[in-house]
């Protein structure tokens, strides 16, 4: 089975599983259950009416201020052990938004750019969100309860929008009066990404995702990636070029951008990258 349809039945099977509470969007109610304790290894809103599980993000942001940090550690626990063991794998597998915007690039008739002007400012905006908005914000800044106030789900995330607000909204009618500002400003950010996402591989993956941030970190040292085996390597940059993310593979097989697609492994001409986990 090539790569691509394997990724392709991964992604829907645990898009689905990930949102399989059917009551949710038939009530508009969201799920409170026992697995609602559980992080979601992608990002997938807490609010959508069919998740089954929490954003690891929305989880962090909310107890990382917390009095006992128990929550908090299980919820950076949590994403260190799926970082450690495969990086930005987790982004290309098991993120149902990964996958909505994988759809939407596959829309052919609309000219595709491989990178931005500014990309390597852009691609550092990820790092400014996690830093600022899922950290630092949250730890300064808590509610009555002493809880961090979650800056980033609450005025960035369009995944919280897409999956959480419309649902609910439409679904609600109690909760369509409150659609003020608020959901307005949210609403465009997530026709921005979306729309961007026709064009430009993956673009909040690419450069707002502070998870991805997180996960990018580890690919470096995650059980899962890459080696290129230098005696074969001829340098001709067709891993490069095959690249949605337009990375160096050759020179770079672990950048904390790649998100393990396995384009550049199928494309490469002398078979030189190779999986270090699988051996």
């Amino acid at each position: 089975m090539k790569i691509r349809n394997f990724r392709h039945i991964i992604q829907d099977c645990f898009a689905a599983l990930s949102n399989g509470y059917i009551s949710g969007f038939v009530h508009g109610k969201i799920y409170t259950g026992n697995t609602k304790y559980l992080c979601n290894p992608g990002m997938n809103c807490y609010s959508c009416p069919g998740a089954l599980t929490s954003c690891p993000i929305g989880s962090l942001q909310a107890v990382l201020n917390s009095r006992n940090y128990k929550y908090s550690l299980y919820a950076v626990g949590f994403i260190f052990i799926f970082g450690s063991l495969l990086g930005r794998l987790t982004c290309v597998f098991l993120c149902p938004f990964g996958f909505i915007q994988d759809l939407i690039y596959k829309i052919s008739f609309i000219k595709k750019i491989r990178s931005l002007p500014a990309e390597k400012f852009l691609r550092k905006i990820k790092y400014i969100f996690l830093f600022v908005m899922v950290i630092l914000l949250p730890l300064t800044i808590t509610d009555k309860t002493g809880l961090g106030l979650p800056f980033f789900c609450k005025y960035i995330c369009p995944v919280g929008t897409l999956e959480g607000g419309i649902p609910l909204i439409l679904l609600n009618k109690t909760l369509q009066s409150a659609a003020l500002f608020l959901f307005k400003w949210k609403f465009a950010i997530l026709i921005a990404i979306l729309m961007s996402s026709a064009i430009v591989y993956r673009p909040f993956c690419r450069y707002f995702c502070p998870l991805g941030a997180i996960y990018g970190f580890f690919n470096r040292f995650s059980i899962y990636r890459y080696k290129i085996d230098k005696t074969s390597c001829t340098n001709c940059g067709t891993c490069q070029k095959k690249c949605k993310f337009n990375i160096e593979i050759y020179k770079t097989p672990n950048s904390a951008d790649c998100i393990r697609c396995g384009e550049c492994i199928k494309a490469c001409p002398k078979n030189c990258i190779k999986i270090k986990g699988l051996k």
